[in-house]
């Protein structure tokens, strides 16, 4: 199928963590339905392996992204030198696989453990964002030297406090090259933070790396009450010409069913969040609205 822009899916939508065995399954049926794109999560180093992933992936003609998940004791802010370096290290090995899937980008909430939060003054956040700059410096520096752009991407108020809105992920990168570093995008948690998803897609024009997209339950996209003709509108007018990658994840894992909040099936089957997904993305996309 072509799309007037490339439509993707990632993983963590059937499985977690993302396994060898498990890609070699997941990736024939993604492209059969018709996607351009497969999101490859890197929870932990050696997961799956990247070399036999590109090999799978352009025997079928699929692109990849690459999302990292942010687990306890990855820190950039508010923690030790050591525990910094450790998360300076994991980027690095997770730009490397990026890099060798021919990723464009890493995205994700590249600053702090997912469900870290805590009450965090105006003093404190500046402070915050500046070590932000300095930890995440040489991880940017190693991903432009690898033609892989950073996209630290805000999440809701319940799974972090650092960094929940467009403004203040352009405040915490700002000095930080666009080339190699930019803002990701996530629809889930746009429509939680954002007045309006539109105005802050904008706000974010030059900056914008990478753009995850679901309904607002985290459902197919197009099964909710976003206006996406507007979204995609907005994203074309700020010059975004990457992918829009579905991302919603499995209730049948313990561990990412509880950190992403899955208590109740989100579509008749995870199969079905992926393929009515990219039918109505399909409809928008190509400008004929629903599908």
């Amino acid at each position: 199928m072509t799309n007037v822009r490339a439509l993707g899916a990632n993983t963590w939508i059937w499985t977690s963590p993302l396994t060898d065995q498990r890609l070699a399954e997941l990736a024939p049926r993604i492209r059969a339905w018709g996607f351009d794109v497969i999101e490859l999560p890197v929870e932990t180093v050696n997961d799956w392996n990247p070399g036999r992933a590109a090999t799978l992936l352009d025997s079928l003609g699929l692109s990849a992204t690459v999302v990292v998940g942010m687990g306890p004791g990855r820190e950039l802010v508010a923690t030790d030198r050591e525990t910094i370096a450790a998360t300076r290290d994991f980027l690095r090995h997770v730009v490397d696989a990026a890099a060798a899937v021919s990723s464009p980008v890493v995205a994700g909430p590249i600053y702090s453990s997912v469900g870290r939060t805590w009450r965090i003054g105006d003093a404190e956040r500046r402070g915050c964002y500046a070590q932000l700059r300095d930890s995440l410096g040489p991880v940017v520096g190693h991903a432009m030297d690898a033609g892989v752009t950073v996209a630290v991407e805000p999440l809701n108020r319940f799974e972090t406090s650092l960094i929940n809105t467009v403004d203040q992920a352009l405040e915490a990168l700002d000095g930080l090259p666009a080339a190699g570093c930019g803002v990701g995008l996530d629809v889930f948690h746009m429509n939680i933070e954002e007045r309006s998803i539109t105005e802050a897609i904008r706000r974010a024009t030059g900056r914008i790396a990478h753009v995850q997209v679901c309904a607002n339950d985290r459902g197919a996209p197009g099964a909710d009450h976003l206006n996406w003709p507007g979204i995609v509108a907005a994203l074309d007018a700020a010059g975004y010409r990457g992918p829009l990658v579905i991302e919603s994840f499995t209730g049948d894992n313990a561990t990412i069913a509880t950190a992403a909040s899955i208590w109740r099936p989100l579509a008749k089957t995870q199969d079905a969040i992926a393929v009515d997904g990219l039918a109505f993305l399909t409809g928008v996309v190509r400008g004929g609205g629903v599908a």
